[in-house]
């Protein structure tokens, strides 16, 4: 992780000055919440984003897991209800330049399926939102995120580093455009 990390530095300076410690997921499991008796997760991430992996922003995922299941994920997967409000009144108002960055050639060169509309989403419009807001499908999502898989042999591969750094900086366009919608306290 330290080579992702100083290598997407480079790319987008709000990771510069961040250690593997500050966006490392711990590997070991919460033992009261899972019945399961292996100790720890199968996988290693990390959360990259200015703050450290637990900040209220828009970053950069990376889980390196065995059986093709190393994942890299940009946006935002469990925004907080403000960040939520913000995301969805910037889509509103800057409808062209969401679907300009979501729709970009060299995001989907790195995310082929594109921004997930798989996940979960509000059965009504969000509130102050109308019915028929050409945009609705995009406003009722409750995250905001691409992503894409990996195989173990692509991970294995000497170029891995150089796949995923330029994965964050094709995506870069997208997550700024999310955490320029965060409130002011949240930007920081």
């Amino acid at each position: 992780m330290g080579h992702v990390l100083a290598q997407a530095a480079a790319t987008d300076p709000d990771l510069a000055g961040l250690s593997t410690a500050d966006v490392m997921f711990r590997l070991h499991k919460n033992d009261r919440a899972h019945r399961d008796p292996e100790p720890y997760k199968r996988r290693m991430g990390a959360g990259l984003k200015l703050g450290g992996r637990h900040a209220p922003r828009a970053g950069y995922f990376l889980a390196i897991q065995p059986e093709g299941r190393s994942w890299l994920g940009a946006g935002t997967f469990h925004p907080t209800p403000a960040m939520l409000a913000a995301i969805r009144q910037e889509i509103h108002y800057n409808s062209s330049e969401f679907h300009r960055l979501r729709q970009a050639p060299t995001l989907l060169s790195y995310f082929p399926a594109g921004l997930d509309t798989t996940g979960p989403q509000l059965t009504r419009p969000p509130r102050g939102y109308s019915a028929d807001d050409p945009d609705l499908g995009w406003l009722r999502l409750k995250t905001y995120g691409i992503g894409r898989f990996y195989s173990d042999a692509e991970v294995l591969a000497p170029d891995f580093v150089d796949k995923v750094v330029a994965g964050i900086a094709a995506a870069r366009p997208l997550v700024d455009f999310f955490n320029e919608a965060l409130p002011i306290a949240e930007r920081q």
